[in-house]
């Protein structure tokens, strides 16, 4: 395992000591989850967790929980989750977020926003000090409206990439839409921004996650960090 990979696992690691029996918990999707997903499916075997169950935010997950033992359920049988565990391609100093590189942005905003507690699990090469500047902006769009949503997030300022497989098919979600990567560099108004992109109809959801994110866990060479909303440099 090299660096990034073992600062992913700390933050995931970490995560998991948030995990108490009883609990509802949104699993998100993507590689530094996958490590929590499989310290709480060991802590569950283990007996040490009781009594959980789990909201899967890609089929990607729910394969993966399913093979790890974690009893799963469904966002209408537990539409509140207690706590979700995810991960985050950006975070800003406010801990806004950019979300999507896995392509799960749409069931990732269901959950964090059904949540009470949304814990962010990145390594220290996330931490931006503008969103934009390290990760294009998922976007994800209806197949009959991609050539609108493109010319309108050009219009708005955005270089925009159609996302493949890697076979150069077009890439698409679990509800099988398409998902427009859109450059536009740093961001200087994220909430403008996600305004003029929900407004926008065949725009299914976008990557920005403002205000949703309840404490960030930064791994770094320099040991684990918590980062809290209200004091996001504590």
């Amino acid at each position: 395992m090299d660096l990034k990979e073992s600062l992913k696992q700390q933050a995931a690691y970490r995560a998991a000591d948030y995990v108490e029996s009883g609990m509802v918990l949104g699993l998100g999707t993507g590689s530094t989850t996958k490590f929590a997903i499989e310290r709480i499916a060991k802590l569950f075997k283990s007996g040490r967790l009781k009594n959980i169950v789990g909201v899967p935010s890609s089929h990607q997950t729910e394969k993966l929980a399913h093979a790890l033992g974690i009893p799963l359920t469904t966002l209408n049988d537990h539409p509140e989750i207690e706590l979700t565990i995810d991960g985050a391609d950006e975070v800003d100093s406010d801990l806004n977020l950019i979300k999507g590189g896995g392509g799960a942005l749409l069931r990732e905003k269901i959950l964090a926003q059904a949540s009470r507690r949304n814990i962010i699990i990145v390594d220290e090469s996330k931490l931006s000090s503008q969103l934009g500047i390290q990760w294009a902006l998922p976007v994800e769009v209806i197949p009959f409206a991609r050539q609108t949503a493109e010319n309108f997030l050009k219009f708005l300022g955005a270089s925009v990439t159609l996302r493949s497989n890697v076979d150069a098919s077009p890439f698409r979600t679990d509800q099988n839409n398409l998902i427009l990567d859109a450059d536009f560099g740093a961001i200087p108004d994220p909430q403008k921004l996600a305004f003029q992109l929900s407004g926008r109809a065949g725009i299914v959801e976008h990557g920005l996650f403002l205000g949703l994110a309840s404490e960030v866990i930064v791994a770094g060479e320099d040991g684990i960090r918590l980062l809290k909303r209200n004091n996001p440099h504590e």
